[in-house]
């Protein structure tokens, strides 16, 4: 078995190049090349010693797969189907190491990732059974913030082609309404759901001016300049003492936003939200929007 101890600085360089790849793989939502992944199937099951299925189908979306694979069997749970799925082009995290170390350095063991590999480059998640696999079409589209997290704030962040789709703020997912009728979202609501990471999202969502119009805030400290704000503190559920910046926009609107527990003044904050230490250097810009 070949043994490596060091990567060459030409191998090194190669990172980005399969990480880049690998990221395009992962991402896309081009439609199934059902011909290619049915002779990836087969070259996976074949390294692992198992005969090749003999039954092909496709679904446009998870639920779809459930739907076809209960349709089959109908003893079968959503939930154990669900959980039977690998993920296909989603597998890449895992799959770019393997297939870096078999491309560039030559290790043989890899190769049985071969079936994988391609799987991943031509179809989305699917369910492998002994003799049926059920292929599934990658997204239509997936949107994403700034920070590669899954979100949107007007549709489906992960969008299928017949038309099921999974909602996300900042890499949360939330409940479809939260996007599609914002209204179905009140203080109450966002302040009292269960799950901590969705209820921030709720909060974010509504927007945390209204979340704190309906609590009782202390305030720290008041700038004379409404440009720089107020610094207030208030007491969220199950989260304790928070600190958030009123403070008035170019546009004459005024907008809350969270901030360190250890801001002392407006200005401390105000500088915080610029990427600013320094309250000193800070100079307030003209217009903020």
């Amino acid at each position: 078995m070949k043994k490596i101890e060091k990567l060459t600085k030409e191998q090194e360089d190669l990172f980005s190049v399969y990480r880049d790849k690998w990221c395009a793989i992962g991402l896309s939502t081009a439609p199934v090349d059902i011909e290619k992944a049915k002779v990836a199937v087969c070259k996976a099951y074949s390294a692992v010693g198992l005969k090749h299925p003999n039954k092909f189908l496709i679904a446009d979306s998870p639920m779809q797969a459930i739907d076809i694979i209960r349709g089959i069997d109908p003893t079968m749970s959503a939930e154990q189907i669900f959980n039977d799925m690998s993920f296909g082009n989603q597998e890449a995290s895992w799959l770019s190491f393997y297939n870096y170390f078999l491309e560039v350095c030559g290790i043989e063991c890899c190769n049985k990732f071969e079936g994988l590999f391609e799987i991943a480059e031509n179809c989305g998640w699917l369910n492998m059974y002994e003799d049926l696999v059920v292929f599934q079409q990658r997204p239509v589209s997936i949107m994403m913030d700034e920070e590669k997290r899954i979100h949107c704030d007007h549709a489906p962040a992960i969008e299928y082609r017949d038309g099921f789709g999974v909602y996300a703020w900042h890499g949360v997912r939330i409940p479809s309404e939260w996007i599609e009728d914002k209204s179905s979202i009140t203080p109450t609501i966002a302040l009292t759901w269960e799950n901590i990471e969705q209820r921030r999202a709720a909060c974010e969502i509504l927007g945390w001016k209204n979340i704190l119009d309906s609590l009782k805030s202390k305030i720290i400290d008041t700038d004379d300049d409404p440009l720089i704000g107020t610094l207030v503190e208030v007491n969220l559920p199950d989260l304790g003492k928070e600190k958030f910046l009123k403070v008035l926009c170019g546009t004459g609107r005024e907008f809350a936003i969270p901030v360190p527990k250890n801001m002392k003044t407006a200005i401390q904050a105000n500088a915080w939200t610029f990427g600013i230490d320094d309250v000193n250097s800070f100079e307030i810009p003209e217009v903020r929007t």
